[in-house]
C-alpha cells in the first residue's frame, strides 16, 4: 500500500480503528523479506474475524466460528472481498459484539 493519497490515509485510519477494536496485525514475509500480506485477527464473543490485505485493490475479510482454521475456514458466517478501503469499511460496520444465540446462517466454503 502506498503512503500517500486519500485512499492510503483512509486505510491508515481504518487500520487504527480496527486496532482500537482489538484486532492484532502481522505482516508475513516471503524468503526475500518482502511483505506478502497484512493479516489481522480478532477473536471475540463466539466468532473470529480475519482480515487479509494483499494490496490496495485486494482484501478479504471473514467472520467465522472459533473452531475454524483462520487461514482456511470451511465454515464462515460472512465474507467480503474487494478493494481494501471498501472491505475495511464493511468490517467496521459489522456489529462489534456477537450475542450467543443470535441467528447466523453458516456458509460452507468449497475448496
Amino acid at each position: 500500500m502506498s503512503s500517500t493519497g486519500t485512499a492510503a490515509t483512509s486505510v491508515d485510519a481504518q487500520l487504527r480503528a480496527l486496532v482500537n477494536r482489538g484486532f492484532r496485525f502481522v505482516d508475513p514475509r516471503d524468503e526475500h523479506g518482502d511483505v506478502v500480506a497484512v493479516v489481522g485477527v480478532r477473536a471475540h464473543d463466539d466468532v473470529i474475524d480475519v482480515i487479509e490485505i494483499h494490496g490496495e485493490d485486494k482484501a478479504v475479510a471473514t467472520r467465522m466460528p472459533p473452531d475454524q482454521d483462520v487461514l482456511d475456514p470451511r465454515l464462515i458466517y460472512w465474507r467480503e472481498r474487494g478493494p481494501a478501503p471498501a472491505v475495511l469499511a464493511r468490517v467496521l460496520l459489522l456489529a462489534d459484539d456477537h450475542i450467543p444465540g443470535t441467528l447466523y446462517l453458516p456458509i460452507t466454503v468449497s475448496a
